[in-house]
């Protein structure tokens, strides 16, 4: 997972973050990127870093993997719970989820 996605023109790596206040425990982000994603015990989705580990501090994010970003893309567009945030890492710009502008 240390391929980043880079945005054309500004050379943006991505990040992706879950809002777990929002998450309905649907597992579809899990089902498309289960590379990125997977769901714990207590039912919600969690973003994984590259060791495969779940970050379970609140808005940790870890990369969007060039190869994985219409997968991840899709998960945020699916997310019954509106709650998987794509941003830009340089300024915390959303490009894809329920705050992209």
């Amino acid at each position: 997972m240390d391929v980043r996605q880079r945005i054309p023109g500004d050379g943006g790596e991505l990040e992706v973050w879950i809002d777990r206040d929002l998450c309905t425990g649907d597992g579809i982000c899990a089902q498309y990127a289960p590379e990125v994603f997977e769901l714990d015990v207590d039912g919600l989705a969690y973003v994984k870093n590259a060791d495969d580990e779940l970050l379970r501090d609140r808005g940790a994010a870890t990369p969007v993997p060039l190869p994985l970003l219409t997968d991840v893309v899709d998960s945020t567009k699916e997310c019954p719970g509106a709650c998987i945030h794509v941003r830009r890492v340089s300024d915390k710009v959303e490009l894809y989820g329920p705050d992209a502008e």
